[in-house]
């Protein structure tokens, strides 16, 4: 086995029956044996997790059954498309927008579960590995670890350089599949763009060719689109906080983000997979220099996420409060729009000036339909 990622890899097979063993003897089981098997006796969940003997046993017997339980109780309709560009044995890197910090990967999991893929590989921010337990099921999870930006220059450098690596190595070699979000942390204000500092991460690991750098990789740009913002109280307030100073986590915030995207009505829900990103279109780019480059890919990938992207009626709703019009009224009922009002009452508690702080919700929801546009 190749140890040279031992710092950031997920578990491997043999580590499963160990990390499983420490997972039924947490504390915080039961909580969580709760609501992913309401129906069975906690002996019997312990007894399953003991069961296991590798990450595709973990994967389907528990993981598989907890975005279930998401879809059941916090999704009204849960759809998916664009399957046709993916064939079966074929590894790619997944480039999705990045809105909720858990559900965009993990939901994605079933859709490929479902159809006959293979489960990918997914990005797992140190900051969200605060847990001993979120340890263990992230990386049985086949979740791998991606430092935050930090530390001297050429530190950053060479954690981009081994990430880069791994990513190359995970889909090259090891012919796996990868999730990976287009932009460093969530979406807050409805505006999905791709970082280029994440496509020149992506190069960094094969500096010959430009064009191959890229089209080895087999970039599939992923949409998704939630018909209620995941966590977008939380994403408005963060956005009003920081209009005068840097803003700064509190501590459990990330946990906080994770249990409310889990937990929050999200209403429809929909994932496209777009069409993988071709050599043909990186061709014409393949002499401009590195940042150059790095831009056009990105804009590859914005423009097919943007095309994808789905608009509800509360995007609507809120671009006509915004402009003061009924210009969109043909996409939402009535019922819906007042529906809208009521889901932005919660704002009314903060001390603030609301005028602003409404003014940054109804943008979280808006920005895709001029996006769109």
């Amino acid at each position: 086995m190749n140890t040279k990622f031992d710092d950031i890899r997920p578990y491997v097979n043999t580590e499963i029956p160990d990390a499983m063993q420490r997972i039924a003897n947490h504390p915080a089981l039961p909580l969580l044996a709760s609501y992913v098997f309401p129906e069975k006796p906690l002996e019997e969940v312990k007894a399953l997790l003991l069961s296991f003997r590798s990450i595709n046993d973990f994967q389907h017997g528990v993981m598989h059954r907890v975005n279930e339980q998401i879809i059941n109780k916090s999704i009204t309709e849960f759809s998916y498309g664009g399957l046709e560009h993916l064939k079966q044995g074929t590894p790619y890197l997944f480039v999705s927008n990045h809105r909720d910090i858990m559900l965009d990967a993990s939901l994605l999991q079933n859709v490929l579960a479902d159809n006959g893929l293979e489960t990918s590989q997914i990005t797992f921010g140190a900051n969200l590995m605060m847990h001993d337990l979120v340890i263990d099921i992230g990386k049985s999870n086949k979740m791998f670890r991606v430092e935050r930006p930090g530390g001297s220059i050429k530190d950053f450098y060479n954690r981009l350089l081994h990430l880069s690596e791994y990513i190359r190595y995970v889909i090259c070699e090891k012919k796996e599949s990868v999730w990976i979000a287009q932009r460093n942390g969530r979406t807050k204000d409805g505006n999905d763009k791709t970082d280029q500092g994440v496509i020149k991460m992506f190069s960094m690991s094969e500096t010959k060719d430009n064009v191959a750098s890229i089209a080895n990789l087999n970039i599939v740009p992923v949409a998704v689109s939630y018909e209620w913002e995941s966590c977008d109280l939380l994403k408005a307030i963060e956005l009003y906080e920081s209009l005068n100073v840097k803003y700064m986590k509190k501590p459990g915030e990330d946990l906080n983000s994770i249990l409310t995207g889990i937990l929050q009505p999200k209403g429809r829900v929909h994932f496209q997979c777009c069409e993988p990103i071709h050599t043909e279109e990186l061709t014409p780019f393949a002499d401009c220099v590195s940042t150059e480059y790095h831009r056009q890919v990105a804009q590859l990938i914005d423009e097919r996420i943007l095309a994808a992207y789905k608009l509800w009626p509360t995007n609507y709703i809120a671009h006509d409060m915004l402009s003061g019009s009924r210009q969109y009224s043909d996409h939402y009922t009535e019922a819906e729009y007042k529906a809208f009002e009521e889901h932005m009452k919660p704002l009314e508690q903060y001390e603030c000036n609301q005028s602003v702080l409404r003014n940054i919700f109804l943008h979280i929801y808006a920005n895709p339909v001029n996006n769109k546009i």
